[in-house]
């Protein structure tokens, strides 16, 4: 829906956080005397009422019977429409839609530059700023944003301007990806990298979670799919309006090892890359394949993914002190992404932290892992903490690796380095949310920082947000 369909009708925000406050502006900039209602926190309505808009009607509350009185619903992501109020509101009559929703409809109007989507369980944010990183280093005027940390409605005013991106490279969280099947948009390129149970609280369960995942080709029909070869989830979607591109099998991008090939060509060897872990090089394999299918010269630029800048909380080495190393891992939020960073210390001696926010998913299969794979302690902390502890306690016994339950990340950094002994890793990899203990994880990354003796303003910037 174009924002200039929302003209005459009832419509209502929900949320003011980044998004929210994207979608006001974005609003507000053409439709200056539409009436608008923002439910939001006690907080967040403090600081609403502070622009002074006659026409912005505050809500501190919010349940169905407030939500079903307006036509239209334009909701932060991270408001699920599964919740209770939105379904009742929904089912009489009310709209629900998304920033990314808008965006997508007024650049499918009169925007410029071809959009290339990003989304996956694991190393979605990673993927989105390389493939950026590339086709700037091809000479292409690009935009990096979405989900990683830029909403797409900030940069409204840039899609129909002269200097305009050649291409908007996008990353797209679970929370978005039926946005843009919802906007009746096509994106011209899609890269789906895989599928694990995540924001299972969200969407109410694993297959919805799934299928909202896997709407962004089920639903949206990108011209384009990059899709990973070895993911069934993935793979077995029809894809009869998109041309398909594998990576990761021997007939396209993949991997032999630490060696990077197309097909039967040797193209580099990936272990001087800035990108930490197999699947992070892996995740090169769907940039090449991606920026192939756009017709340009992916050997000649996968050369240039030497000088990318790795996003920060994401297997990030901060430093060291004292003997021991600190890893920011943050953004890891499901025991499988924290299977991944222990792989990539595996010949080191490591104290992990982990746990978060309880979201319901199984720890089984890495507390099995941790019979052959452990490090040389786990700290458990947060609202999940317990479950994983209990889950963790025989094996531990069993395998010979120290076990301890922290109350918080402060104790739990203090645990690991007595544990360490003075040397090796503590790394924070939670496999779970921050909610509860911190507004996100970027908040959660940063206090670890300081918890390590670290700047936070130093480790946290997001290289290359933006159009370059």
């Amino acid at each position: 829906m174009r924002i200039s369909r929302l003209d005459g009708k009832r419509v209502a925000l929900w949320g003011w956080g980044r998004e929210g406050r994207a979608a006001y502006r974005a609003i507000r900039s053409r439709l200056p005397s539409l009436p608008l209602t923002l439910f939001c926190s006690p907080d967040e309505g403090h600081l609403a009422r502070q622009l002074g808009d006659a026409m912005l009607e505050v809500r501190t509350s919010v349940d169905a019977d407030a939500l079903a009185d307006f036509e239209i619903v334009v909701k932060s992501p991270g408001i699920s429409p599964y919740r209770d109020d939105a379904r009742a509101a929904a089912e009489r009559g009310t709209r629900f839609i998304g920033g990314t929703a808008l965006w997508f409809a007024e650049h499918a109007a009169s925007g410029r530059g071809r959009t290339l989507c990003v989304t996956g369980t694991k190393g979605k944010s990673t993927t989105t700023a390389l493939l950026a990183h590339l086709l700037r280093a091809g000479g292409h005027r690009t935009a990096l944003a979405g989900n990683i940390g830029l909403p797409m409605l900030e940069l409204l005013d840039q899609d129909t301007a002269q200097d305009a991106p050649e291409f908007w490279v996008i990353e797209l969280s679970s929370y978005q990806t039926g946005d843009v099947a919802d906007s009746g948009a096509h994106p011209d390129l899609a890269i789906v990298l895989n599928i694990f149970p995540e924001h299972l609280d969200w969407h109410g369960g694993e297959t919805r979670y799934v299928t909202d995942k896997l709407r962004l080709l089920s639903d949206a029909h990108p011209r384009i799919a990059v899709v990973n070869a070895h993911d069934p989830a993935i793979t077995a979607v029809p894809l009869p309006h998109s041309d398909v591109r594998r990576f990761g099998d021997r007939d396209g991008w993949h991997l032999q090892g630490d060696a990077l090939y197309r097909g039967d060509a040797l193209v580099m060897d990936t272990t001087h890359l800035p990108l930490p872990g197999r699947h992070n090089r892996g995740n090169l394999c769907a940039v090449l394949a991606a920026i192939e299918a756009l017709g340009l010269d992916a050997p000649a630029l996968a050369p240039h993914a030497a000088t990318f800048r790795p996003l920060p909380h994401r297997l990030q080495p901060i430093g060291t002190r004292e003997g021991i190393t600190y890893v920011n891992d943050s953004i890891s939020t499901t025991p499988h992404a924290t299977l991944a960073a222990l792989a990539c210390y595996a010949d080191q001696r490591v104290a992990l932290l982990a746990g978060g926010h309880d979201r319901g998913i199984d720890w089984s299969n890495f507390a099995e892992a941790m019979r052959t794979r452990a490090p040389a302690a786990i700290v458990t902390l947060g609202q999940n903490g317990p479950k994983i502890h209990d889950l963790l306690a025989p094996v531990a016994r069993e395998a010979g690796f120290a076990l301890s339950a922290a109350a918080d990340l402060a104790h739990a950094v203090a645990q690991a380095r007595t544990a360490l002994g003075g040397e090796g890793v503590v790394l924070l990899s939670p496999g779970a949310p921050s909610f509860g203990m911190y507004q996100d994880y970027v908040a959660r990354g940063r206090h670890f920082a300081a918890l390590a003796g670290f700047d936070p303003d130093a480790i946290s910037a997001i290289p290359g947000l933006g159009i370059a």
